[in-house]
């Protein structure tokens, strides 16, 4: 299975950090030294994938901006002989060939992935949720990848969560069939810690079939008037085999205040210039 694109939905109103995200999109919200967003596009970069087609909204030119070339700011570097940090912007703006596509409303995230079909085709495809930073040796989506070229199906990234927080998340119900790999027999969209099928939950890395976008325009709103990809995950785990990984690696969830001090914290401590002064200066502080 040759994946080369990777959808990146980066549409959402970020109201978790309001007021930060009033008139700066949480994608760009910098944790140490870079934006959310760049941690995916490393990731996806990493993996072998060599397009990122990234679903926004309005208010979302800077994510745009953070991945272009600023010729403005390279001449005010270079007039300062700061060659080193314009090869370090450049390297950023080649990170991967950049395909914008915008969601008119927030419509949740299987309408954002929809809103990609174009751009994506009839060929297999990621999908990078930013809001899941994944510290890993082998990047996590380079773990799905192998498990898709081996089984020529679609695979999602799945982590055991503690029961009382289940309900966060979308949950799987299947039979496990190897090493940290399971077959999906069925999901379920924040259940109650009671009626989950498992504590194994879905994060937001995902490998698909392009058979996936047929099955979201059909899929009905939910409540919120969302369209949810776990919906049509459900209908293609009918109709084809679906997997779930249980990835190496650590996550933190920086669409969560918490989840976003907790990855700041800890990205910071493995800083090679930052670490080892800020961690004196964690213990400095009074306890």
């Amino acid at each position: 299975m040759n994946v080369r694109k990777a959808v990146f939905p980066a549409a959402g109103l970020g109201t978790r950090f309001l007021p930060a995200t009033k008139a700066s999109p949480k994608e760009m919200l910098p944790l140490v030294d870079k934006p959310l967003i760049q941690y995916g596009i490393e990731e996806a970069a990493a993996s072998g994938l060599t397009q990122a087609i990234i679903v926004t909204g309005r208010g979302k030119r800077a994510i745009e901006d953070h991945f272009d070339i600023s010729i403005e700011l390279e001449h005010a570097l270079e007039a300062k002989g700061e060659y080193e940090l314009i090869e370090e912007l450049r390297a950023i703006a080649n990170l991967m060939s950049m395909c914008y596509v915008r969601q008119k409303t927030p419509l949740g995230l299987g309408h954002a992935i929809l809103c990609a079909s174009g751009a994506v085709g009839d060929e297999p495809f990621a999908v990078v949720l930013g809001d899941d930073i994944i510290d890993a040796r082998v990047p996590c989506l380079k773990q799905l990848l192998e498990v898709a070229g081996e089984h020529r199906a679609s695979v999602i990234a799945l982590e055991r969560i503690p029961r009382e927080a289940i309900s966060r998340y979308g949950v799987i119900d299947g039979t496990q069939v190897g090493d940290r790999l399971w077959s999906i027999t069925d999901l379920v969209e924040k259940p109650p810690a009671e009626e989950a099928p498992s504590d194994l939950a879905i994060i937001g890395r995902y490998v698909l079939v392009p058979a996936i976008f047929p099955l979201l325009e059909q899929i009905k709103p939910d409540r919120k008037g969302e369209v949810q990809l776990t919906d049509a995950l459900r209908a293609l785990a009918a109709e084809e085999p679906l997997y779930g990984v249980v990835f190496e690696g650590k996550r933190y969830d920086a669409g969560d205040k918490l989840g976003f001090l907790q990855a700041t914290v800890e990205y910071a401590l493995k800083n090679g210039e930052l670490g080892e002064d800020f961690r004196h200066y964690l213990r400095s502080l009074p306890l």
